[in-house]
This record gives structure tokens, C-alpha cells and sequence, in this order.
């Protein structure tokens, strides 16, 4: 049963936990304009294509995981111990579901859904706690039961791009606890603030990153897990061998260097004036009844409004591809996740929504 009104010790309705982005622009979608997928438009840029290239010529050779990881960890200011390199965020959930023994896991939601299958298909009855729309899908730590001993936070949060302070996140500690925080997006945020990749003080910690973001890379599954060095080997454990590609490698050691770190760095920036260009825009709906949910601080913004299954499919035949929102425990049918692109995108989108509502509205 509920154990206050920020959090549900039961499972509600039933969510489509493995429905992601990419089937809004799978087949018949692909020629629309992607606003559903969380990938930074415009990438992988050249400089990566050529090193990832670069890496074919040693495809015969079984994959060296080394300078990636000593890579990773440098960047970070780890020892290589507290690192492992998986294929994707993805991977080390199903890990984390598997390797650790636990007993009270707790997912907080909305957030992505990949935690709570990879815990489900493992044989975990898994625990909610769902943040509201009007605290602003803000954490509030003492929701989180206090038997949890794995909790699972993304941070900023897809799809409700809330960017936690790093210290309530912390707050979840406890002695035989797991903390996993999915930082998927961090880099996309300036400075990354309230991060908690690199931290050792805080008991139980996990962190989570992905490269797949901001660098294109969803096609070549790269991304690292930072934990403690006994957590580590656990995960590391239940790896298949060889589980990360020599190109994937050769990526991820390319994405740590001074040079892309800056880029990456500019790329926040940007995507943050692109961010406030598009609420700005999509408040000009607000007598339609669409409400941002903000502070957005990820690159996507979270909408509610009327009739959102309509507008979404009136926008497809309009040629735009937006993420709905439903199948996020805690979110509902008014939901949709809108991908932060370019200002000259913004504004073609922006047109296209307004013909999209009115359309929605008038056969309604």
C-alpha cells in the first residue's frame, strides 16, 4: 500500500516498460523529423566517425578494454577499479538486476523504464515511489522507504528533465543500501552540476553514465559504470567476455580527452538556449491547456496537455515524431516527451503543433 502520497509500495497500472523513443522513427517513421529520441542531433561528429573508423583494422584481435577504462577513470579522477565499461546504460542495469543480491529494490519513477524491466526479468518484485507534478517530479528522500536496499534515481530525469541537487540524492545512502543514480544525461548539463560521478564518500554509491547521448553513439552501445571496487568486480562478474567492441572502445577513449570533454561543454551550453528557445515557444500554448514541467534541465522538456494522443499523431502526419508519454509510471495519456533540437527545428515544430492542436481540438 502507499506509503504517503509521494511514493506507492505497490505496482499500478500496467506500463509498457520496454517502449523507447526509437519506435516512434522505426520503418514508416524514419523520414520524420525526430523529436523522440534523446540523441543529440548532428552527431557523431567527423573527429569521432574517423577515430571509430581508425579502430577496424584490429577487428581480428579480441577487444583490449585497458586505455578505455584508465581513460574513463582519469576523466572522472578514479582508480581503474571503480570503473567498468558496458555496452550501454542498458547492460549495466541488467547487471546491477543480476549481480547484486537484494531483496527491497525501489525504482523512482517517472524515469526511465529500463531499471525497473532489467529487475522485473531477473525475478525482482520491484517497489515505486512516484514523484508528483506538482512538486515538480522533485525527490523528497524521506519517500524512499527506509527497508530499500537498492534504489534506483535518474538525474536530470528522463523524461521529466528535473536535474536533483546532488545532496538530497546523497541523503539516500544508507549502510546496505545500493544507491544507483543514472547520469545518462549529466553531460548535457552546463558544468554538471549536482553530478555524483566521481565521488567515493558516499556509501553504496553507483553511477551510471552513457556515451550513446551526446555523442551519437546509440548504434555502437558504450557507456561505464563507477561504483566501488567489490561492486565492481561483482558486476564484472556477471559480464560476459569481450562484451564491449573494439570500436565502442575506441570511442569511449576518444570521448574522454580534453578536446572532447570541451565539446561536449559547449554542446550543454548550447543545448540549454536551445532548451529555453523551445519552452519559451510552447508556452505560447498555455490557453490550449499545455503546461512545461520545469525547471527543465535536461536536453528534452516534459508537456502535459489535452487530447495529447491526438496531437501526437497529427504531428506525425505532419512530419514530427514526439515520445509519448504514457508508458512512464506516474504519466499518464496527456504526456509527452519533446527532444531539445536546433532553433530553426524549434520553430518549424512549433508551427506544426499549433496546426496539430487546433486540428486535435476541432475533432475533438
Amino acid at each position: 500500500m502507499p506509503t504517503d502520497g509521494n511514493s506507492e509500495r505497490r505496482t499500478e497500472r500496467a506500463h509498457d516498460l520496454r517502449h523507447h523513443g526509437d519506435v516512434e522513427v522505426r520503418d514508416g517513421g524514419s523520414a520524420l523529423v525526430d523529436l523522440a529520441v534523446n540523441v543529440r542531433a548532428d552527431t557523431p561528429p567527423a573527429w569521432l566517425r574517423e577515430r571509430i573508423a581508425g579502430s577496424l583494422g584490429s577487428l581480428a584481435a579480441y577487444p583490449d578494454g585497458r586505455a578505455a577504462r584508465a581513460a574513463v577513470a582519469t576523466r572522472h579522477g578514479l582508480p581503474v577499479e571503480r570503473v567498468l565499461l558496458t555496452a550501454g546504460a542498458a547492460e549495466a542495469f541488467v547487471l546491477l538486476a543480476r549481480a547484486l543480491k537484494v531483496h527491497q529494490p525501489v525504482v523512482v519513477h517517472p524515469q526511465f523504464t529500463e531499471p525497473e524491466a532489467a529487475l522485473r526479468d531477473a525475478g525482482h518484485t520491484v517497489d515505486r515511489v512516484l514523484l508528483r507534478e506538482e512538486d515538480g517530479f522533485r525527490l523528497d528522500p524521506a519517500a524512499v522507504p527506509e527497508d530499500a536496499d537498492l534504489v534506483v534515481i535518474g538525474n536530470p530525469t528522463n523524461p521529466t528533465s528535473a536535474l536533483h541537487p546532488a545532496a538530497s540524492i546523497a541523503r539516500l545512502a544508507r549502510p546496505g543500501r545500493t544507491l544507483v543514480v543514472d547520469e545518462a544525461f549529466m553531460d548535457a548539463v552546463p558544468g554538471e552540476r549536482e553530478a555524483l560521478a566521481g565521488r567515493t564518500d558516499v556509501p553504496g554509491l553507483v553511477v551510471l553514465r552513457s556515451l550513446t547521448k551526446t555523442w551519437g553513439l546509440a548504434g555502437l552501445r558504450i557507456g561505464y559504470v563507477l561504483a566501488a571496487p567489490e561492486t565492481i568486480a561483482e558486476l564484472e562478474r556477471a559480464q560476459p567476455l569481450w562484451p564491449v567492441s573494439t570500436p565502442a572502445l575506441a570511442a569511449a577513449e576518444a570521448c574522454m580527452g580534453p578536446q572532447a570533454l570541451a565539446e561536449a561543454a559547449h554542446a550543454a551550453h548550447r543545448i540549454a538556449a536551445d532548451r529555453a528557445h523551445l519552452v519559451a515557444g510552447l508556452k505560447e500554448f498555455a490557453p490550449d491547456g499545455l503546461h512545461v514541467a520545469e525547471p527543465a534541465e535536461g536536453p528534452f522538456v516534459l508537456v502535459r496537455l489535452p487530447r495529447a494522443a491526438a496531437v501526437r499523431r497529427h504531428l506525425r502526419d505532419l512530419g514530427f515524431a514526439v515520445r509519448r508519454g504514457d508508458t512512464f509510471p506516474g504519466l499518464d495519456e496527456e504526456w509527452l516527451r519533446l527532444a531539445v533540437r536546433d532553433r530553426a527545428t524549434v520553430n518549424s515544430f512549433l508551427q506544426a503543433l499549433d496546426q496539430a492542436v487546433t486540428l486535435a481540438s476541432a475533432r475533438h
